[in-house]
């Protein structure tokens, strides 16, 4: 299994994990930006007005109404990125990942904007009488290029599982356990049920349902991340400082020996602040088209509203609950996964600045430390041979390993090339650094709410991530469509189901490392394709505005 994320791992460093790309999806928003006269203020409010159905028109074309429409790409955004993203990004990044997120999101209201506002103009009505729309039919109807729709619509259908499907049910999951304790492989077969009587029933259901379960879980959720932010009020100031300092530099990170400097914050900023989104992704656009509206550029303005709602106030939101509350830096008790797991040939303290340089560095790629191959010998769940585990880039401690009835282990447990298998039966738990949903849910306890704040992430978790899950098996069910023909939706949406069964249970770190790898293919040709029409954007712009001027003069 090691081998298999070494793999992924390889190929995500190539792609969402080096600087090539951040520069091109910060690049893109920037050139539309400047190029556009700053949309995102300009039309702010004028979006607030529109998404509130002050401008519809009756009889227009469209199976979803402005409001219905967002909540639908809100709920395939606001979802696991918000609670499990930002915690990763912290984590990998240091708090400066956190600016890089919102500087994502800033620049995604302006690139979001134009991919809704293309992707609506070209849209069409599919053979059954629904509207289908996004990237790939401006690619097709406008740029006439239908291989990089082709490429578009298969990177859609991969990336509604590596967004949608499988890190969704993983943090779900990995959160109930947490949390409760709850069997994973349970409650992905009951998620799974209910995913199934909800995606089969269209876009219509899915809009009803959304558009019930977004604003309720976003209220639980920010009442929560308020009670633990003002309870260590102490350290709003300096959570915020922290943030925004040393940004090119980068800052020391946690553990006290992982370096995040300026490309680790960068890219894992930018990366989590698009699974976060998805601005530029492309995904979006799929859900706005099927807005009621004949004006393209107006369900644009209400695309605007998309980020600054789910980065630049939820993320935030989560970003200080984690910073504040201070538990980024503690090593917490957590059951070890395979893959965020090493065992050393050697011993290391990291309270020792030598061992914490050795590690910083080793950690950091750029030297070697050997690690251990062999049996590890095991007496009443201790580890008798005379080596450290990293864990979550962390010296692990007060390690016991256990059977799998839960109970003290005694024997041996074979090692190669510092990683174990899953399959040997055996479970290490300790005291290590955590990330993901278990980092977000450990922070909401530091507060008046103590425990129960772990019950505010993990329901809002399961609202956030199943609603995304929901909105995605849309978003690929469109592509299956445009691809294959309405016949082939309903044998996709089967196995979307089952992978999302499948990864209830299966290793985090794999799940996200497959999550970044699509959402990069995915969104590489969506940005191509805009930078290509930035032309007829501005044209649209105009006389959309113009027209708007003559029959509102009052409220221009």
């Amino acid at each position: 299994m090691h081998n298999l994320n070494d793999f992924l791992t390889l190929i995500e460093g190539f792609l969402g994990g080096s600087k090539w790309f951040p520069i091109l999806l910060i690049g893109t928003g920037l050139f539309y930006t400047i190029y556009l006269k700053f949309p995102q203020f300009r039309f702010f409010k004028h979006a607030l007005k529109v998404v509130t159905g002050k401008y519809d028109k009756p009889g227009e074309k469209g199976d979803a109404s402005h409001f219905q429409a967002l909540t639908t790409a809100l709920s395939g955004t606001v979802g696991t990125g918000n609670i499990a993203g930002v915690a990763l990004a912290i984590y990998l990044g240091g708090p400066a990942a956190l600016f890089w997120m919102l500087v994502t999101a800033f620049l995604g209201m302006t690139t979001k904007f134009v991919e809704v506002t293309l992707s609506h103009k070209y849209r069409e009505t599919d053979e059954e009488g629904f509207i289908s729309g996004g990237p790939m039919y401006y690619m097709k109807n406008k740029l006439n290029m239908r291989w990089l729709a082709g490429i578009f619509a298969v990177m859609t259908i991969f990336s509604s599982f590596g967004t949608g499907s499988l890190p969704q049910i993983n943090s779900i999951s990995n959160s109930m356990f947490t949390t409760f304790g709850f069997n994973k492989m349970l409650v992905g077969g009951i998620l799974t049920i209910l995913l199934a009587f909800v995606i089969l029933g269209g876009i219509k259901r899915i809009a009803k349902v959304t558009e019930k379960l977004v604003p309720t879980m976003a209220i639980i959720y920010f009442v929560g991340a308020l009670a633990v932010i003002f309870y260590n009020y102490e350290n709003i100031i300096p959570s915020f400082v922290s943030i925004f300092t040393n940004v090119f530099t980068g800052t020391a990170a946690v553990g006290g020996f992982l370096g995040a400097g300026f490309s680790y914050a960068l890219t894992k900023g930018v990366n989590r602040g698009l699974f976060s989104n998805e601005a530029g992704q492309g995904s979006a656009p799929i859900a706005h088209a099927a807005a009621r509206t004949e004006e393209p550029v107006s369900e644009g303005m209400v695309a605007i509203l998309e980020p600054f709602i789910d980065t630049i106030v939820i993320c935030t939101l989560t970003g200080l609950v984690i910073l504040s509350s201070g538990v980024w830096t503690e090593k917490l008790p957590n059951q070890f996964q395979p893959t965020d797991m090493v065992v050393m040939a050697d011993q290391y303290d990291d309270t020792n600045e030598e061992d914490r340089e050795k590690l910083y560095h080793y950690l950091g790629g750029t030297s070697d430390l050997p690690v251990f191959t062999g049996d590890l010998i095991v007496e009443n769940g201790e580890i008798k041979n005379e080596l450290s585990i990293i864990n979550a880039r962390s010296v692990a401690e007060n390690i016991k390993i256990y059977d799998s009835q839960d109970k003290l282990y005694n024997g041996k447990v074979a090692i190669s090339n510092g990683k174990y298998s899953s399959n040997n039966g055996v479970t290490f738990k300790g005291n290590s650094l955590v990330h993901s949903a278990p980092l977000t849910a450990e922070a909401f306890t530091r507060s008046l709410l103590g425990d129960w704040g772990k019950w505010i992430v993990s329901i809002g978790l399961l609202l956030f991530a199943f609603s995304t899950a929901i909105a995605w098996a849309y978003y690929g069910g469109r592509s299956v469509t445009y691809l294959f023909g309405v016949k082939g939706v309903l044998p996709y949406r089967i196995i979307y189901c089952i992978g999302f069964f499948i990864a209830s249970f299966a290793d985090t770190t794999i799940i996200w490392t497959i999550s970044g790898i699509t959402i990069v293919l995915m969104a590489l040709p969506n940005l191509i394709g805009i930078l290509m029409l930035h032309k007829d954007m501005k044209s649209t712009l105009n006389t959309y505005w113009d027209k708007f001027k003559k029959e509102h003069p009052s409220e221009v």
